[in-house]
């Protein structure tokens, strides 16, 4: 069984064959898809996706690159929303300073409110980090959350050591399967597979090869493929060890 731990499975590019898709991915053992939330007024669509499948696994959470969408009672809805459905996670949250014109101290302001929510509930998060690994280190050694995962993680080495002893998993995304990408293939054929989590990031993220095309939780066993060419571990004794990771983590 294969879990894919951060699919956009709600958006919209996937409206007229997602159900054709998740078929798919139940034939190519792709049992779990983890779909995080990204704005308020998605949530609800979010959950009529996921909710009535036994395979689709909601998270709600407000994301850094859509500060602008974001409203000051969205935080409250949010905690409202955490105590009366489902959500396995609090995501996807974070701190995004790669973006232009990023507002460093509303970005902050909102992932430490999101941080405080995911310990009340008891929940793990599913962050988004960019440029801004540090930062989001010292704001998750203040509020001592339930683990999580670090979405697409592309930091340093001593950052990943730092995020594990914390109880996070590190998000392996078809980034791993582009030649140019040494330094990323390098750190996760070295990182213990204990830490490690697959994801597609589908409709976004593509591998090698598909840069033109719609990226797919169904893409999966490609991910694993990429990373088991770079690490002495068979396929199998991968998909074993990261499916336990993240079904540990969550709880599903």
């Amino acid at each position: 069984m294969l879990i894919d731990s951060h699919c956009h499975f709600d958006f919209e590019q996937f409206d007229l064959d997602r159900d054709e898709i998740l078929k798919r991915c139940l034939q190519f053992g792709v049992r779990k898809i983890i779909v995080p939330g990204v704005t308020a007024n998605t949530w609800d669509r979010l959950l009529r996706i996921c909710l009535p499948s036994t395979h689709l696994f909601p998270a709600l959470g407000l994301h850094p690159m859509f500060m602008n969408q974001h409203q000051t009672q969205d935080l409250t809805a949010l905690s409202d929303y955490l105590s009366q459905y489902p959500a396995i996670a609090v995501g996807e949250i974070g701190l995004d300073f790669y973006l232009a014109n990023h507002d460093k101290a509303s970005q902050i302001a909102l992932f430490e409110q999101q941080l405080v929510l995911a310990v009340q509930y008891d929940l793990p998060v599913i962050l988004h980090v960019r440029k801004a690994h540090d930062p989001v280190l010292i704001l998750l050694k203040k509020h001592r959350v339930k683990g999580g995962i670090v979405h697409a993680f592309n930091g340093s080495e001593q950052q990943a050591h730092h995020y594990i002893k914390l109880g996070f998993l590190l998000g392996v995304g078809g980034t791993i399967s582009y030649a140019k990408a040494t330094r990323l293939r390098r750190l996760f054929a070295s990182l213990p597979l204990s830490a490690l989590a697959l994801e597609t990031d589908a409709p976004d993220m593509p591998l090698q090869g598909q840069q033109t095309t719609r990226n797919s939780p169904e893409y999966i066993p490609k991910v694993l493929a990429a990373l088991a060419t770079l690490r002495p571990e068979s396929a199998d004794a991968i998909a074993e060890t990261i499916t336990i990771n993240v079904q540990t983590l969550f709880a599903i």
